[in-house]
């Protein structure tokens, strides 16, 4: 019996297709301890595969954050506002997920309505990091990576408004896929900052990312800034020879700088890349410029939970920083404060994206590490200052609406540690050739 924890998603599903296989056993493996209630599916798309009309994703296992619909399960956010609440449709995405007959395991824990960087402010208790049991394993979607990092899923659905998949990927040794913006459907996504969240894929390798990419990614008038052109450049994307890399000064752990850029080094020397250091100007920015829009956004996205229709009224059940960041959207938003915060940090959004498209007019891709520091252990005390600066090498995809992707590189003290590799916007599929070739090389 081949050993199901150690076999990618690619090579399961030429196992599948090949009957060695079947979709009933993939999904007992992972039902052991998760959900009996999707054997019926197994046993449908196992049919499927025998008459060779299954989908692109037929048996695999999905976890699902816990801020996206799936009808029929608790879409809860990790909060007590929405304990109760039972997804009375599907997310695109799922819809997609389910068109190709993937079959969605469970829902994963996560930071209370992703407010958070460590997998700590979740209603129902922190994620552990499977590696290490006492550490964090980040967030905010911090249980769709460690399902993944745990086996037990195939894949998972994340989201990312700050470095929310990247963070806990890099964290705990697998990959986390930040999409370029608009190129996947928010359609049942309940937001956290409207302008800047994106779905992606979290896998153990980069093929099974870019597999589950292809499947939710496309144009979905539900969604207005959804892109079906993008879209086809990024399936098309080819890498180029000689890539060029932008190599940027940052501030984090000294040692998880060495061990990016010595990786860094030796992939630019297989793949014969040009390589260079540069200074981001306006890199220090970056969280001051996130967290005011994400207040102000957040703030707005909360006030349909009044407790009138469905769920709790967030203010009375949520947990500190979600309404910390109520409360700092809420004076944001006055108009005293309009244009001393949110729009300055607009116009700071308008400058990093400006300074980053320059950047890409003469590199393919920049690479820095994904988190500057090691996790900490679960219940430290931790500033909001300090806890914040977990985002500040990823908030800049965000910002500037880059794909972004966080693969692992290295262990320190036992500790993934992840490498964030920046395209440019929409150049997606040529992050993902790129990425892949990084992979075979480490």
């Amino acid at each position: 019996m081949v050993n199901l924890a150690k076999v990618s998603a690619v090579e399961k599903l030429k196992l599948l297709q090949a009957g060695e296989l079947t979709a009933e056993e993939n999904i007992e493996f992972f039902l052991q301890q998760i959900n009996p209630n999707a054997l019926e599916q197994a046993k449908a798309i196992d049919r499927k595969l025998r008459e060779g009309k299954a989908g692109k994703l037929a048996g695999l296992a999905i976890a699902v954050k816990a801020n996206i619909n799936v009808r029929g399960l608790n879409a809860n956010c990790a909060s007590l506002t929405l304990k109760d609440y039972i997804s009375p449709y599907d997310a695109s995405v799922i819809e997609a997920i389910r068109r190709e007959d993937g079959i969605v395991i469970g829902i994963t824990n996560m930071d209370e309505f992703a407010c958070g960087s460590s997998g700590e402010t979740s209603a129902f208790g922190p994620t552990k990091n499977p590696h290490r049991h006492e550490l964090i394993p980040g967030g905010s979607s911090s249980g769709s990576a460690v399902a993944v990092a745990a086996c037990l899923s195939d894949l998972a659905l994340g989201s990312d408004t700050g470095g929310s998949i990247r963070n806990p990927a890099s964290h705990c040794g697998v990959v986390g896929v930040k999409p370029s913006y608009g190129m996947v459907s928010r359609y049942g996504l309940i937001d956290l900052s409207m302008s800047l969240d994106q779905i992606g894929p979290i896998a153990r390798h980069v093929d099974d990312a870019r597999l589950l990419f292809d499947v939710i990614a496309g144009k979905d008038e539900r969604d207005a800034t959804t892109l079906h052109d993008k879209h086809d450049e990024a399936r098309k994307a080819r890498l180029a020879k000689r890539p060029k890399i932008a190599l940027p000064v940052v501030q984090a752990d000294e040692k998880i700088i060495t061990a990016v850029q010595e990786n860094v080094y030796r992939i630019a020397q297989e793949v014969e890349a040009e390589i260079s250091e540069i200074k981001i100007d306006h890199i220090d920015l970056a969280v001051q410029t996130y967290y005011p829009l994400v207040y102000v956004e957040f703030f707005s996205a909360t006030r349909r939970f009044d407790g009138r229709r469905y769920g709790e009224r967030i203010e009375e059940v949520a947990g500190p920083e979600v309404l910390r960041r109520i409360l700092g959207g809420s004076e944001i938003s006055k108009a005293e404060y309009a244009g001393r915060y949110y729009r300055r940090a607009l116009a700071a959004r308008a400058l990093i994206r400006q300074e980053l498209d320059k950047i890409f007019e003469k590199f393919d891709f920049i690479i820095m590490p994904t988190v500057p520091r090691l996790p900490h252990k679960i219940g430290q005390a931790l500033s909001v200052e300090e806890m914040y600066a977990y985002d500040s090498l990823t908030v800049l995809a965000n910002l500037a609406e880059l794909p972004a992707i966080s693969i692992p590189v290295a262990k320190i003290n036992g500790i993934p540690v992840g490498m964030q590799i920046l395209a440019s916007r929409y150049g997606d599929g040529r992050l993902f050739a790129f990425a892949k070739r990084c992979e075979e090389i480490l």
